[in-house]
């Protein structure tokens, strides 16, 4: 492999590329610079899931089956032109993270070895309210994808009962997200409760398929429905991100039309370039409509008053109002914990749950 480095003009910004034809990908070989190729053929649905948000570098500087690093810094060194957003944490620290704007950004980070883009849910105008609701389907080991499907249907059903468009994608990896774009009113508790509602709901709805179960030992072999992806300093892999596998899977954007059917391992970097050519972003409405979040939060308030209140919060969070004993459940408590379902029926005014 060549050490010689090239430049690129993108946005009309130069970039320098240092070896570009590094491996990143294993499956069929592809390199760094087919990996920038592949973010220039897709450029604009790309930048609709990371322009003018803050973005920490996920770097994997032997490519996708090596070790990797999170920077949430921007590195010494960088481009004037480059652009960044002061992210503050929930442990009190600060960092100037990457907040793309351009191609020219995101050709950058790839340079750096980031393979995919993790950008927070918020613009750099406004870092304090979301303007995405994200719903995040991890399913648990032994878990077939069939039903990571059935469950992003019942998402899609539960979204537009309460007045909500929902856009789904692949993870490029196991599972799926679906996100709503909402209007930036609400602060991230507020979010939260909104996507804990509708993990709760949809547990309810299919019991035996989905969970909102934060402790692992809870959740058994059903899909985990990740309404803490909406704390403040989380982030999903942005649309259009490939993702870190031999096969250089793209979390690709769907239409609802697709989901039934599709296929992840279809979806690469390979692949999504000649979709995007046929069909252009089929996100591409996304941003017509910003929605209220008033529906789903009357739910929850409906689902507190039932007993079932705050849920853990993530580890690396500090105590939170109202939030239960931050340990996994005893194992005899697991076996005599009913179905959410039941429970709700039965305690409709009972006690908030351990």
């Amino acid at each position: 492999m060549s050490d010689a480095s090239t430049h690129l003009e993108v946005a009309g910004r130069p970039v320098r590329i240092s070896r570009p034809d590094k491996v990143f990908f294993s499956a069929r070989g592809e390199t760094k610079l087919d990996l920038i190729e592949y973010y220039l053929a897709v450029g604009e649905g790309m930048l609709r899931g990371v322009r003018e948000r803050p973005c920490a570098l996920k770097r994997y500087p032997d490519g996708a089956e090596g070790s990797f690093f999170f920077q949430k810094r921007v590195p010494a060194g960088a481009p004037e032109w480059l652009q960044t957003a002061e992210v503050t944490f929930p442990s009190g620290r600060s960092a100037d993270e990457l907040c793309p704007v351009d191609l020219a950004h995101v050709v950058w980070a790839v340079n750096l070895g980031c393979l995919d883009f993790n950008p927070h849910p918020v613009r750099r105008g406004d870092l304090s309210h979301p303007d995405e609701l994200r719903i995040d389907l991890d399913p648990q080991p032994g878990v077939r994808f069939s039903s990571v499907r059935e469950v992003a249907l019942c998402v899609r059903e539960v979204l537009e009962e309460h007045g909500l468009v929902g856009y789904p994608k692949t993870s490029g990896s196991r599972g799926m997200h679906v996100y709503v774009r909402i209007a930036p009113h609400w602060e991230f508790p507020q979010v939260r409760h909104a996507a804990l509602a509708l993990a709760r709901e949809v547990e309810r709805r299919m019991p035996r398929k989905a969970t909102s179960a934060w402790w692992k030992k809870e959740r058994g072999r059903r899909v985990f429905v990740d309404f803490n992806q909406n704390a403040k300093d989380r982030t999903i892999a942005s649309v259009y991100s490939v993702r870190a596998n031999p096969e250089a899977r793209v979390s690709c954007p769907l239409r609802w039309d697709e989901v039934a059917d599709v296929e992840p391992e279809e979806l690469t970097l390979a692949t999504v370039p000649r979709r995007y050519k046929k069909l252009g972003d089929v996100w591409g409405e996304m941003d017509a409509r910003a929605f209220a979040l008033d529906s789903l939060l009357e739910l929850f308030e409906r689902q507190k008053a039932a007993g079932l209140g705050e849920a853990p919060f993530p580890p690396h969070f500090e105590k939170q109002k109202d939030e239960p004993l931050r340990a996994p459940p005893r194992e005899g408590a697991l076996r005599a914990k009913p179905a959410l379902a039941a429970r709700a029926k039965r305690q409709p005014r009972g006690s908030k749950s351990r």
